[in-house]
């Protein structure tokens, strides 16, 4: 699977944003977060979001495609997620009262490790715009990748206006 820059010292960075709405539908499934490739992505040194995948796959539109939302990790070691993510505001009538968001390894089941979320948070709508930033610690490893993924408990579904996923990898010994 993904070995760029395995050996490679220091932190190993991937900086993803997309300022592209997302239309999510309500309820409780989660929607992986996409993300375009290329020299619309802030960095991607180490090669961990590309149109071809590890796997072989390859993704012909970023947009439809929720493998654009996956990270493979360029190497094994101590991961720290990172992401801000922007909603429009609630709907008039029916508007939601919960925000969700998590990271997931494996979101798609791609690998035969089992898939299992993080760092999930409920949240209420405040006065205002509805931005949000989170970040949190886990082990990674090359042939599992992470994602982002929102829903929400709207009457209608509702925009993601802007959103960033980033994974830094440290050494783990």
């Amino acid at each position: 699977m993904a070995t760029t820059g395995s050996l490679v010292p220091g932190v190993q960075v991937c900086s993803l944003k997309v300022d592209v709405p997302q239309l999510v539908a309500p309820g409780a499934a989660y929607k992986v977060v996409r993300f375009p490739f290329g020299a619309a992505e802030p960095t991607d040194r180490f090669a961990m979001h590309q149109a071809v995948q590890p796997d072989g796959y390859v993704v012909a539109d970023w947009a439809t495609d929720d493998r654009s939302g996956l990270i493979w990790p360029s190497k094994a070691g101590w991961g720290h997620l990172h992401a801000m993510i922007q909603w429009e505001a609630a709907s008039a009538v029916g508007g939601y009262t919960e925000l969700r968001d998590q990271y997931v390894r494996d979101p798609l089941g791609l690998t035969p490790s089992p898939g299992d979320t993080t760092a999930t948070e409920h949240r209420t709508p405040t006065p205002g715009g509805q931005f949000y930033v989170k970040g949190h610690g886990i082990f990674v490893d090359p042939e599992v990748p992470v994602a982002l993924r929102v829903t929400h408990n709207d009457v209608a579904p509702r925009l993601l206006t802007l959103a960033e996923f980033k994974l830094v990898i440290h050494h783990a010994a």
